[in-house]
């Protein structure tokens, strides 16, 4: 980082909160999220089971994203086969607030925006 200017708090070319709401509003990262916050702990296929149109492989690479990103952690147990579980952390928790507001106001808006969508393209 000694290379790399800094300025007003952030790296030259590099947006965190650009960074971090790009990592967030991926098409899996929050239905990921929201489906981890209805169980306290959860297997893998628990997981896809739930989300049925995700792939294993996006699936496997949403949870390593979000474990990077300090929102869900993952604990593998010393089984044969190997136990895998996954939660959402403190910070993952703290993020269902502001989720359910993105919710709600999307429900409370879908008329509205469906009726626009529809206007829109006549």
């Amino acid at each position: 980082m000694s290379e790399e200017k800094i300025v007003n708090n952030i790296i030259e070319g590099i947006c965190p909160i650009r960074d971090i709401i790009a990592s967030l509003s991926d098409k899996w990262s929050l239905l990921v999220i929201y489906t981890l916050s209805q169980n306290p702990k959860m297997r893998f296929g628990e997981i896809h089971k739930s989300i049925p149109d995700i792939s294993q492989r996006m699936l496997t690479v949403t949870l390593r994203s979000l474990e990077a990103d300090g929102l869900v952690s993952r604990q593998v147990f010393p089984e044969v086969p190997p136990r895998v579980e996954y939660q959402l952390t403190d910070l993952g928790y703290s993020l269902l607030e502001p989720l359910r507001g993105l919710v709600n106001w999307a429900l409370k808006n879908t008329e509205v925006i469906q009726e626009s969508r529809e206007s829109y393209q006549q």
